[in-house]
């Protein structure tokens, strides 16, 4: 039975699993991806989350507030770098996205172990997948003989000829 499990324990103590946790997370907001394996990105995107949530909303509150967020993070990270940067650019460019800031990439199975691997990374910060997202709109245009133009050859204009002197 599974009552009242409610994490994955990925087979270590509390305080190992949380150190490893907060270590995870620091490279995570340094480098904006990781590679790990499944079960540890999916405990890692349940571990960071939150903790960007709060570092996003402490531009939108009171000082005071703002100083208890990043004492509540700084508690679960411990390292001043990754909180500098989570709560300077990362804050920054996650401010109008309303949650799910990390994205997992299975990566197939490791050489070893056969163990399934991922790339767990801020969706913010791989310009690949946001490079489609920042151009402008066209204008919508009609779809209406648009099958016609394309079957029929283009036809050589002849010029017009009218005379005026009649009129």
């Amino acid at each position: 039975m599974r009552h009242g499990k409610k994490f994955n324990h990925l087979g270590r103590t509390a305080s190992h699993r949380k150190a490893m946790l907060a270590n995870m997370a620091c490279s995570l907001i340094e480098h904006k991806r990781i590679n790990t394996t499944v079960t540890k990105a999916k405990a890692l995107k349940q571990f960071v989350e939150p903790l960007i949530t709060k570092a996003k909303l402490e531009n939108n509150q009171s000082s005071e507030k703002g100083m208890h967020n990043r004492r509540v993070v700084f508690s679960n990270l411990r390292n001043k770098y990754a909180i500098t940067e989570l709560f300077g650019a990362v804050a920054e460019k996650v401010g109008d996205r309303p949650g799910g800031y990390t994205r997992i990439i299975k990566l197939g199975n490791r050489l070893g172990d056969n163990a399934d691997m991922a790339m767990i990374e801020l969706v913010d910060f791989n310009e690949t997948y946001n490079a489609g997202k920042t151009k402008k709109k066209s204008t919508r245009r009609s779809r209406r003989g648009r099958g016609k133009s394309a079957a029929v050859a283009p036809v050589a204009e002849t010029p017009v000829v009218t005379d005026d002197s009649e009129e």
